[in-house]
């Protein structure tokens, strides 16, 4: 999944936490508030017999909230959503799926339960065939019933990449039967029938894959599993939507603001995941970070109503410990952020040791106004902590996770015969937030300390992102302020299937999410064993191969781990972290009246 706002280049993953943009000092270091470590399995509940309403003890209808931000909205349509924000808000606010998570108090976690489904999908034996029944009934704001054919319209076509570029179905490429009609992710022509998922009347809708998926219930609450309206226009639907949830579109500015109003079509008893509390919500994007801060430190007026999606940015976190203490939240978040070295080209396993001993964590964190233990965790896994078969084991760079030691990294390039290895990476001078150049004289002095030969390729910020995209790009090591992954779903299957298997990038001309262009058969064998398993096995399998590939193939420099830790009115209930995307558990959300 994408973080919330785009990078200067493609990441995959949502709400993940957006670094501010401030090159000072953050939060005292040694000041941990989240407890990683102990965030278990989060999202890994379920409740196949969830019902509706959903009520909040206390919490009264009325009142409007305001989410203000300091990041850029993007697409709205359902069917090319793939950044966290938009994700969280169509699934907490507009666009019913076949399943969804919802908040547990009892647990502090996020529990998937059904949605337009009445279950969370029957499946065969060994997992290639789900069928989803309809819950009857439901209709979308303009009255009309959600039927499974809608569903199929917007499965389909969020697979043609051509059309919607941020691919939100990139696994259903790769897994349903007719995923191959799609010529290198693109549909061929556009709005081709994919025979892997097939409506067989209203009310069922039959996915087939080619290989097992397990885990497609716990996909299936992106919004590309909801209704569209047939003819529905890729030019302007955002800006036109039909909600099927609790709240439809009042006003919306591309990018920059979104209001919501109650849709009086929404029945609560057949939800078992939302409430809807509040007359109105107000979104407001691309504000100043430290402009967000002050108005939330301030709690004044209409700001008594107001939080942020976004982390508290770290030169404004000690103020709001001594004086709004009460008013801050802090949660876990399935984000590994990392550097990923070029597997085709730094080769020696050493080499790629060496960068990992020379980066200079801690000075990272501070020039990216992150602030450590809080929202950034040093860390040395691909999965990070609260993933269901998460494993804890020793850096296999022989030192604590976050530590810099360059003295090593020349003792291992010397060993590979490397010193004076050049590391190419790309940089922006132009970056708006201008982090971009601060990590680069960072890298250039760090590296070069290291004994490596640093050569920045300057890229203007308006071209990074393709140029970053271009698996034939002259650099190296991909790396930018916020390059990381944030899960689709809490499952090794969201994290090794995209990220750590081969992909023919010479022939599509992309890498896809494998930034780091890894390719090892035997992990790629070892993948398809796990994907075959019973799905209670799998999470100790992903544990396993986590371990496997990072000790025996190192291919990632692993930055950090996330963490968030957001603020709100005084006026504001229920603010709590969804663990399973980083960001607010909009779905609680009520003004305390």
């Amino acid at each position: 999944m994408r973080l919330k706002t785009p990078l200067v280049g493609i990441t995959s993953a949502a709400l993940a936490l957006t670094l501010a943009a401030c090159g000072g000092s953050g939060g005292p270091e040694d000041e941990t508030v989240i407890d990683n470590e102990a965030a278990g399995s989060a999202g890994s509940g379920r409740d196949p017999d969830a019902k509706g309403p959903v009520e909040i003890k206390g919490a009264k209808e009325g009142g409007s909230i305001n989410v203000i931000s300091a990041t850029e909205l993007q697409t709205m349509d359902p069917r090319n959503a793939y950044y966290a924000a938009t994700i969280a808000i169509h699934g907490a606010f507009l666009s019913r799926t076949l399943t969804q998570y919802k908040y547990d108090e009892k647990t502090d976690s996020m529990v998937l339960v059904p949605d337009l489904a009445t279950d969370l999908g029957q499946a065969n034996e060994d997992f290639t065939e789900w069928t989803f029944k309809l819950r009857e009934g439901i209709k979308d704001e303009n009255g009309d019933e959600v039927t499974a054919g809608a569903i199929e319209r917007t499965v389909e076509a969020s697979m043609d990449v051509d059309t919607y570029g941020d691919f939100p179905g990139n696994y259903l490429v790769d897994f349903l039967v007719g995923g191959d009609q799609l010529k290198d992710g693109k549909a061929e022509p556009q709005g081709v029938d994919i025979d892997g998922v097939e409506a067989t009347d209203d009310h069922t809708l039959v996915f087939k894959t080619t290989k097992p998926f397990a885990d497609l219930p716990a996909y299936a609450y992106f919004p590309l599993f909801s209704a569209t309206p047939e003819g529905a226009d890729p030019a302007n639907y955002e800006d036109k939507l039909v909600s099927t949830g609790p709240y439809k579109v009042k006003e919306y500015v591309r990018s920059k603001k979104l209001v919501l109003e109650r849709n009086p079509n929404w029945d609560p008893a057949t939800d078992p995941a939302r409430t809807a509390y509040p007359d109105e919500y107000v979104f407001e994007f691309m504000l100043d970070t430290n402009k967000v801060d002050a108005r939330l430190l301030a709690d004044k007026g209409s700001d008594q109503t107001t939080m942020t999606m976004d982390d508290i940015n770290a030169s404004n976190y000690p103020q709001f410990k001594s004086s709004a203490g009460d008013r801050i939240v802090t949660g876990s978040s399935p984000l590994t952020a990392y550097l990923a070295p070029d597997y085709t080209k730094i080769t020696d396993i050493k080499v790629r040791k060496a960068i990992g001993l020379a980066f200079p964590y801690k000075e990272f964190y501070r020039t990216a106004g992150m602030i450590e233990g809080l929202t950034a965790n040093p860390g040395n896994t691909v999965m990070p902590p609260g993933t269901p078969g998460y494993k804890k084991y020793d850096n296999p760079l022989g030192v604590e996770a976050g530590t810099t030691d360059a003295a090593a990294a020349k003792k291992l390039l010397e060993e590979a015969g490397a010193v004076g290895f050049e590391l190419k990476f790309p940089w922006s001078k132009d970056d708006p937030d201008g982090i971009s150049p601060k990590l680069k004289d960072l890298y250039v002095e760090k590296f070069t300390e290291a004994g490596f030969k640093v050569t920045p390729v300057q890229v203007p910020d308006a071209k990074f992102s393709d140029y970053v995209r271009d698996p034939e790009a002259d650099i190296n090591v991909r790396t930018y302020a916020n390059l990381g992954w944030f899960s689709d779903w809490p499952s090794g299957g969201s994290w090794f299937p995209p990220l750590l298997t081969t992909v023919d990038w010479k022939s599509t001309g992309s890498y896809g999410s494998n930034r780091a262009k890894f390719s090892e058969p035997a992990v790629d064998k070892k993948v398809e064993e796990i994907l075959a398993m019973p799905i209670e096995d799998q999470p100790k399998a992903w544990g396993e191969l986590d371990q496997e590939i990072m000790e025996t193939y190192y291919p990632w420099v692993v930055t950090y781990q996330g963490g968030s830790v957001q603020a709100h009115g005084s006026k504001i209930g229920g603010h709590k972290i969804d663990n399973t995307m980083g960001g607010p558990t909009y779905k609680q959300l009520h003004v305390l009246q």
